[in-house]
């Protein structure tokens, strides 16, 4: 078992530089641990990715935590976590307290350059992870499908379904030497009660906070039962999480509808998940300050959490089969198809705003397929060059 700490370093580098939402994060993770440090292969990544999508939560968080818990156990998951997290949440806190002005509606040069930056980003990774997950004309005729189903409906359900019905096609249609091989995602658990232990604990918070609450008049456990409420029944992430939290912090008087844009347009344009906006909501909301805002933190991230923990172990066994891995090569197909459309729309269509961006996304998209400059350096120096000329 490696140490905690090699994860959690690596996760902070991460958190500092890993800009442009979920999206882009499963293209750096791609980058830092598929391709230059082998902590997991092509496959095994999309594995997780794919399973990511199924559980409610922030899916790059989760594929961190996964990523962490495969190289290090619960301490790597908690690491991976609070290192990835920590950045963003200390900007968005620094931003509620000394209420500065920020990016200027969304429209500061800098922010546009790095949208830039995110088209090559993702492109680069994407085209990665086609030549190792598309083996077959099927799987790129599956990742095609995929690909036009979610450019015409879009949504977390038409997501399900194109993950589901990959996993069919892979299972009906491919025949063993046409599935990746993988190896094992990590040790099977000792305990064979662990997995089924965690996801209880999942239920019996969802169940019972909001009983807790008619009973205990309290503001962090109010806080505690809304948040881990959201991050409980939030599928894919990202900006889905939003009208979820409107409703959580804004409708019942908590945090004012100015605040919460606010913070929506902060933690857009900083490194790192965006569900790391809880902390800026407790600190703002009525009555609010550190000790709520940490607990707003834990809370909508703790059922991803106690859900890996309790999904992976079972993963663990299942994928062992041979029908498991042909399902899952129809899965990887999938989620190159779902990445492709999510490159195009918005990607591609907010990054790209003119020459001067469409430049600066082909530069970076050249150096990266060079493979002579990191992708952290990419979106800095977009960032400078939007700040210069945009």
């Amino acid at each position: 078992m490696h140490s905690w700490r090699e994860s959690f370093v690596v996760f902070l580098r991460l958190g500092l530089t890993a800009f442009g939402g979920p999206v882009a994060h499963l293209a750096y993770f791609r980058e830092a641990f598929v391709v230059q440090r082998r902590w997991l292969s092509e496959a095994q990544y999309v594995e997780l990715v794919a399973l990511c999508q199924f559980l409610p939560g922030p899916a790059s968080s989760q594929v961190a935590m996964a990523i962490g818990h495969h190289r290090a156990g619960a301490p790597g998951m908690l690491a991976a976590w609070c290192a990835f997290t920590l950045p963003s949440v200390l900007a968005l806190l620094a931003f509620a307290w000394l209420a500065l002005p920020y990016a200027e509606g969304g429209t500061a040069g800098w922010l546009i350059g790095i949208k830039a930056a995110v088209v090559a980003v993702v492109a680069h990774a994407l085209l990665g992870m086609a030549r190792t997950l598309l083996p077959t004309p099927l799987c790129a005729l599956l990742a095609a499908f995929a690909c036009l189903l979610m450019l015409l409906s879009g949504g977390f359900i038409a997501q399900l379904a194109v993950i589901v019905g990959a996993a069919i096609a892979g299972w009906a249609l491919l025949d063993h030497g046409g599935a990746v091989e993988t190896p094992a995602l990590g040790p099977p658990q000792a305990a064979s009660t662990r997995p089924l232990t965690w996801l209880l604990l999942f239920l019996m918070l969802l169940l019972g906070l909001p009983w807790l609450t008619m009973f205990w008049d309290a503001q962090c456990l109010a806080v505690a039962d809304r948040f881990y409420r959201t991050g409980s029944l939030v599928f894919g992430g990202g900006h889905v999480v939003l009208p979820l939290l409107h409703g959580a912090v804004v409708e019942p008087g908590w945090v004012s509808a100015s605040d919460f844009l606010a913070g929506y347009a902060a933690a857009q344009a900083i490194p790192g998940p965006l569900f790391s906006v809880a902390a800026y909501l407790g600190a703002v909301m009525h009555g609010g300050g550190l000790t709520t805002a940490l607990v707003a933190l834990v809370a909508i991230f703790l059922p991803s959490a106690l859900l890996l923990l309790g999904v992976l172990p079972l993963w663990h066994r299942l994928r062992r089969s041979d029908h498991a891995r042909r399902a899952m090569t129809g899965v990887g197909a999938g989620v190159v198809g779902l990445l492709a459309a999510a490159w195009w729309n918005p990607v591609l269509q907010t990054g790209v705003q003119g020459p001067i961006t469409g430049a600066v996304a082909l530069l970076g998209f050249g150096l990266l397929w060079h493979g002579r400059t990191p992708a952290w350096a990419i979106v800095l120096g977009s960032a400078t060059v939007g700040a210069l000329l945009l």
